[in-house]
């Protein structure tokens, strides 16, 4: 009897194991992205990472490992500081560094089928 117990614990858990994941890891979801998307300093080498141009900071290659995946998906992966955290980004890039967002999105989304969405909703109103 034990050891159908323990037969049936270890089935569980090489079920979870093997088991794809929902969601990208939530181990950067706590970063403070007010602090880096205001200082040039610490923004620009995750800009750099993700456009290959560097070397990447653990993070840096976490975020840049699932860039394509989340844009097609529309973030489907992403936990929701994720999915905040993401807005934010791309609204920033958007709106004060486009030089950056249009070397990231020639990159990532050449035929902008998937960021058109995103400039059209995060870019602020101009006169």
């Amino acid at each position: 009897m034990k050891s159908c117990i323990i037969f049936c614990l270890l089935a569980l858990v090489a079920a979870a194991v093997a088991r794809p994941s929902e969601h990208y890891t939530d181990r950067f979801d706590n970063v403070n992205l007010d602090e880096i998307l205001a200082n040039r300093r610490l923004l620009v080498p995750y800009v750099k990472c993700a456009l290959d141009q560097a070397k990447c900071t653990p993070d840096g290659k976490e975020l840049k490992s699932h860039i394509r995946d989340a844009l097609e998906n529309g973030c489907a992966k992403c936990t929701e500081p994720q999915r905040e955290g993401t807005r934010k980004v791309i609204g920033h890039l958007i709106n004060h560094e486009p030089d950056y967002w249009n070397q990231l999105t020639d990159k990532y989304d050449r035929d902008r089928k998937f960021t058109k969405q995103y400039e059209t909703e995060l870019r602020k109103f101009r006169h």
